[in-house]
């Protein structure tokens, strides 16, 4: 079929959806979308053409709600896969990183955490969760696992407004190594509320353990990014 003719056959909100493109070209960051109204009048489509395209436009980060109206994102946080930590990763994109404590306490280690961190099922482990911010949005949650046996002190010392990793590396831990899991799933409805997003928007899952030099592990976390605001870079190496 030539180029022309498979054109004709594209989906309206294909077409609807490059043309919102090329409308957020000319728009800076925080400026108001066009009402579905206007925006289907413009296009000659009905609202829900444009409701589906602005939707995906949405899920990728390109626009977001405020109030009763759409507007320009911010761009999305690119976050290093590294030992680096996310406050490290913000600033160094000039992004301001904060953080809202959900919980700081001890638990007990189940079989499958103990053996990721290499403890007795049973055993005390400080569990911190948090909400990541950049610039004052809601970007991630983040459930760290640390052996209470190394880090006992933590639970009642640690400033969650602070830095884990340099609180980590101030007691003389080195990180080393990490082995890190990526894939795509849909929040909770505990999490999407934690992350004032809807439980339909697709969410990054990260799970790394991390190490020390003599190969003991040091955390285990688990990192759950809004697809929206967040992406991933790594840099390989052959």
């Amino acid at each position: 079929m030539r180029a022309a003719e498979a054109a004709v056959h594209l989906p309206k909100s294909y077409r609807v959806r490059a043309e919102l493109e090329q409308l957020l070209v000319g728009l800076g960051e925080g400026d108001a979308v066009p009402a579905e109204r206007e925006l289907a009048l413009r296009c000659g489509v009905s609202r829900e053409t444009v409701r589906q395209a602005m939707h995906e436009l949405l899920v990728e980060g390109r626009v977001e709600r405020r109030g009763r109206g759409t507007v320009v994102a911010s761009p999305k946080l690119v976050q290093p896969l590294s030992l680096r930590s996310y406050t490290e990763g913000a600033l160094s994109q000039g992004r301001v990183p904060g953080r809202e404590l959900v919980s700081l306490g001890r638990l007990e280690a189940d079989e499958e955490l103990a053996a990721e961190l290499d403890l007795p099922v049973g055993a005390q482990v400080v569990h911190l969760e948090r909400v990541l911010l950049a610039d004052g949005n809601k970007i991630g949650l983040e459930s760290t696992y640390l052996p209470a046996g190394r880090f006992g002190e933590m639970a009642e010392t640690f400033d969650p407004a602070e830095s884990l990793y340099a609180a980590i590396r101030a007691t003389g831990v080195v990180f080393t190594s990490a082995t890190e899991r990526i894939e795509t799933v849909l929040a909770s409805p505990r999490e999407a509320a934690l992350l004032d997003s809807a439980a339909s928007m697709p969410m990054l899952l990260l799970h790394r353990t991390s190490l020390d030099a003599g190969g003991v592990p040091i955390e285990r976390v688990r990192s759950l990014y809004r697809g929206d605001r967040v992406a991933f870079v790594a840099a390989l190496r052959e």
